[in-house]
């Protein structure tokens, strides 16, 4: 079909009403799926969105959760490896989501969702005003694993330890609308478990805006790890 005869088709098509049109769009939608998995599960997109839509607000979480991770792959990690970086391959059930090489460095990466509440953005003082009073002007990020456990010692497994990952990432789409748009700092800088400083406090303040602990520039947070990781060499 050249560009005429399609464009023939679109002129056509304004002059039919909005029903018609929906019905001349559903006859395409059954002979071209959408994704992949669509034909995987033997099912339609509009299903699955319909699924997601009746699941409870934990499951949508996940939803979301799983969402920003394939937003921080499209919008930065493939400009990364454009540039020369490598994404290493994953097995098993690591305590980061992406993990990324460049020459000499290694980075381990944790994407997380900025916390919502009755479907707003969370506030720091939501999460705890012990360690984070009153503040008004901090969003609040989760950082522990979905799923609880115990270790052979019995130590608790949901919460991140320290050196399990190296950079937090944390999708402000709750915020900002805006699936590209991340924060992010160095792991080390989190704060600690009051009863455990090995362990990574649950509730971490996020600012709403970029600071000298937080930055929506990757390459600039990496720059802050490779400085710490230099520092503890020396």
């Amino acid at each position: 079909m050249s560009k005429v005869d399609f464009e023939k088709i679109q002129s056509l098509l304004t002059n039919y009403s909005f029903e018609e049109r929906a019905a001349a769009f559903m006859a395409l939608r059954a002979e071209f799926p959408i994704h992949e998995l669509e034909t995987l599960w033997n099912t339609t997109a509009e299903v699955i969105l319909e699924a997601i839509a009746r699941s409870s607000d934990l499951t949508k979480r996940g939803v979301r959760g799983v969402i920003a991770e394939a937003s921080f792959k499209q919008h930065i990690v493939n400009r990364l490896l454009a540039d020369g970086w490598e994404e290493k391959g994953i097995t098993g059930d690591k305590p980061f989501d992406f993990h990324l090489k460049h020459e000499e460095i290694e980075i381990r990466i944790q994407v997380k969702m900025q916390r919502q509440k009755a479907h707003r953005p969370m506030l720091a003082s939501e999460a705890s005003k012990t360690l984070f009073g009153d503040k008004t002007d901090m969003w609040v990020v989760e950082t522990q694993r979905t799923r609880g456990g115990k270790s052979k010692s019995g130590d608790a497994t949901r919460p991140y330890r320290f050196g399990e990952f190296d950079i937090l990432a944390v999708s402000l789409h709750p915020s900002g609308r805006d699936w590209s748009r991340f924060i992010y700092t160095v792991a080390s800088r989190l704060i600690p478990d009051p009863h455990n400083d090995k362990r990574i406090f649950k509730y971490q303040p996020v600012p709403r805006t970029a600071n000298n602990a937080w930055t929506e520039d990757l390459l600039k947070c990496i720059e802050w790890f490779k400085e710490y990781s230099q520092h503890q060499a020396t």
